[in-house]
């Protein structure tokens, strides 16, 4: 049964964007999706209009994955196809007779500075500075651009997302070949893939700190991101840069328990930088994902009353690598 209702979600193709689709169509929304393929396609502004135009709800979510090399190839496409995605959106928006109630985008905890002094939130959280956090900050800027006065908009920056997605898969296989222990950062020659990039390029990110494993990494459950976008849509004071990660957040050495306990691996080795940055080359993607502490605090969303379902990181870990093991 239809409620009458209409959901147009950007990206609808990825991990994030298939839970929110099913959960969405469960709830009765007839969903409209836009991205590289479909009948409505990036670059065809009539069509994203026509998407857009009617909508209850707005979820753009479409950009390429950060889990990949920074060549320079790539780092150009993250940027853009973030930003320019973002862009036609928000003419879209615009120029609809019946413009979205509610615009959620994407964005990413990375915007914020790396932390080990404490958590940075959405209230008064500092911009960090490199590559991932320029790309961010782009992002942002051209979702808040301009006056849409009938549009309520929040950007979700998003930490590691717990649930059958490309981040949850990479430490659930260290875990299963016994690389499950924690990664310590230490020196390694410097090179610019973390150089700054958009308009106004930030320093660059490239650090070599002596972490020892206590660098945090903040998570949040794919089910309560979903919940945090129902959540936010029914919550009309709620706008503006929204973190999403659980209150608690662990260290590495913590985070890689848990992995291990998961998978069931009593041991787990540790690495350094000098052995990891090899693996990640033959991976095709960057350290930063091990190394750069994310610690972020949810605070709009928690006084604004959201309760988090799922804080116990090694029980949601369990339960993605149980559906992966009922797969093979």
């Amino acid at each position: 049964m239809t409620t009458g209702r209409i959901a147009t979600i950007a990206g609808a193709s990825g991990f994030i964007g298939t839970a929110l689709r099913k959960a969405l169509e469960t709830e009765g929304y007839e969903i409209r999706t836009i991205g590289r393929s479909g009948p409505v396609r990036w670059g065809d502004a009539d069509a994203i209009r026509a998407a857009v135009d009617g909508a209850d709800l707005l979820v753009g979510l479409a950009g390429k994955p950060i889990d990949s090399r920074f060549t320079d190839r790539n780092r150009d496409e993250i940027l853009r196809s973030r930003v320019e995605t973002t862009r036609e959106l928000h003419a879209a928006v615009a120029d609809s007779e019946n413009p979205p109630r509610v615009w959620i985008n994407a964005s990413t905890a990375a915007i914020l500075r790396t932390a080990m002094d404490g958590p940075q939130d959405d209230v008064t959280g500092e911009i960090g500075w490199g590559f991932t956090a320029d790309v961010a900050r782009a992002w942002e800027d051209a979702f808040f651009a301009g006056d849409l006065p009938h549009t309520r908009r929040a950007a979700f920056r998003i930490s590691i997302a717990i649930g059958d997605g490309p981040a949850t898969k990479l430490f659930l296989t260290l875990g299963r070949l016994g690389l499950g222990g924690p990664q310590h950062d230490g020196w390694w020659p410097h090179h610019d893939r973390y150089r700054g990039t958009g308009p106004h390029p930030s320093r660059d990110s490239f650090d070599t700190l002596r972490t020892n494993g206590h660098q945090r990494v903040s998570w949040v459950h794919i089910d309560d991101l979903v919940r945090a976008v129902q959540f936010v849509r029914d919550h009309d004071a709620v706008d503006g840069p929204i973190v999403l990660a659980t209150p608690e957040t662990p260290d590495n050495r913590e985070f890689m328990a848990a992995v291990r306990r998961a998978v069931g691996m009593p041991v787990g080795l540790p690495s350094w930088r000098f052995m990891v940055e090899p693996a990640m080359w033959v991976m095709r993607t960057e350290s930063e994902l091990v190394f750069q502490s994310r610690w972020v605090t949810p605070t709009k969303l928690t006084d604004a009353g959201f309760v988090f379902e799922h804080t116990d990181l090694e029980q949601a870990l369990r339960e993605v690598a149980a559906r992966g093991k009922a797969k093979r």
